[in-house]
């Protein structure tokens, strides 16, 4: 652990993927020594940016996602070396009702460049996928968009590698040390200097970039704990600023090479979402019949295949509740043995090979708890005048990108791909389009 200096340009807190990324961004305009410091209460990579499954994708139903991503897909592959990227591509495998969806998703794909294939109908659709997996089996299937981009990569040694970026420009990375609250000016909103259990670091700005520790430090500065949303009729409507969401993920312990193409390739990243009916794979009894959804790919971690589905809402009061996302107290929430069935069952749906596979289910080192925003899509704006808030809801790892165009709003320039996730949007009803998809983030 580095000492603290007693003052910086810019104070980032956290060492994940938008804090570590704003940090090499930044130490690029800010050359001298501590103009730009990260501060992480604990070792780099150690919280969501560490433990997250590492899919890098564009498939967005809203276009400034979408725009946003692409964006980010190209830092991602200016260098795929250093940040143990896999472009094995992705795919998005629909039933009938989200179709016309997807079928948008793709056409402004096109529009801006980004490049995928689109397969439409349920014989075409099977035929396409039986040409990479012999085995596949999926029912009422009536869309494939397969973007030949996007992948995965593996979380801890990306995470790193820009850690390795950010210092090697300059910039100072401070591990063990807690944000405890802010120092403010006499007659002014803004932050002078940062507090920790190991002193105060005065600085011009702040960046947070905590993840789903993101409410604490909003709370720390003193902003809202609701906000107002204009609906579509006008009305406003006051909601929780943050909600709580567990992250199901995990592994079918297989062999690595088990989920190999027909031509002996590492697979795309593969999403599935369904209207069929999913019956269990241990016996046979009925798990659900509304729509669900599932994604998989080769484990990182070398431990088989690894994937997930939708999260649950924790509790509706969690505002009151002491966040521990990664430590015991999250763990009481989960239900490990009914994920494993449904998404091992799923995984059986999708692929002859999986069938009687689910024994083989283990908790990865994946999940944990995620805190949304009240319409979980990101929050990437100023607060208390030199506090700039990266609030991803949850679709932080694979946004390598975000740390580039912040480090420009922070230096004078606003950008275009980041002002549609302005707070602002809440109280102008500007918000961004939802999907049928079952998933919240999407």
């Amino acid at each position: 652990m580095s000492s603290l200096p007693k003052k910086a340009k810019v104070v980032i807190i956290g060492a994940g993927i938008h804090g570590l990324s704003t940090a090499w961004h930044l130490s690029q305009k800010f050359k001298n020594e501590n103009d730009v410091v990260v501060l992480e209460k604990s070792s780099i990579a150690a919280g969501a940016s560490g433990i997250a499954c590492g899919v890098v994708r564009n498939n967005y139903f809203q276009p400034a996602m979408r725009e946003l991503m692409a964006h980010s897909v190209d830092v991602w592959e200016s260098d795929p070396k250093s940040f143990k990227y896999n472009s094995v591509g992705y795919m998005q495998i629909s039933p009938e009702v989200m179709h016309k969806d997807v079928a948008s998703i793709y056409e402004q794909q096109k529009v801006i460049g980004y490049d995928s294939e689109f397969i439409e109908g349920e014989k075409d659709c099977t035929k396409y996928m039986k040409t990479i997996f012999d085995d596949w089996q999926a029912k009422e299937i009536t869309s494939v968009l397969h973007e030949k981009r996007g992948g995965y990569a593996f979380n801890k040694d990306s995470i790193k590698a820009i850690a390795q970026k950010a210092e090697a420009n300059g910039s100072k990375i401070i591990t063990e040390v807690k944000v405890t609250g802010f120092k403010r000016g006499s007659n002014s909103k803004a932050v002078t200097g940062v507090t920790t259990d190991k002193g105060t670091i005065e600085c011009e700005q702040v960046v947070v970039a905590v993840g789903p520790w993101v409410r604490d430090v909003w709370n720390m500065l003193e902003l809202p704990k609701a906000t107002e949303i204009k609906a579509k009729d006008g009305k406003m409507h006051e909601v929780p600023m943050w909600k709580y969401w567990m992250l199901q993920e995990g592994v079918i312990g297989v062999d690595k090479d088990f989920l190999k193409t027909n031509d002996g390739k590492n697979p795309p990243v593969i999403h599935v979402d369904s209207t069929a009916p999913l019956y269990s794979d241990k016996d046979k009894k009925l798990i659900t019949d509304k729509i669900w959804g599932i994604y998989y790919k080769p484990d990182i971690e070398g431990l088989g295949v690894q994937g997930g589905t939708s999260p649950y809402v924790v509790n509706k009061n969690f505002n009151d509740v002491a966040v521990d996302p990664y430590g015991l107290k999250s763990r009481e929430y989960q239900t490990t043995d009914q994920f494993s069935e449904m998404w091992s069952s799923a995984l059986a749906h999708c692929q002859k090979r999986f069938e009687g596979k689910s024994n083989l289910y283990r908790k990865g080192p994946s999940g944990g708890l995620g805190c949304f925003t009240p319409d979980s899509f990101p929050i990437f704006d100023r607060f208390c005048e030199n506090v700039y808030m990266i609030a991803d809801s949850n679709h932080g790892y694979k946004m390598i990108g975000v740390g580039q165009l912040v480090a420009e709003e922070i230096t004078g320039k606003e950008n275009s791909l980041l002002k549609p996730f302005r707070f602002n949007r809440y109280a102008k009803g500007e918000l961004h389009p939802t999907s049928s998809s079952p998933f919240p983030w999407s």
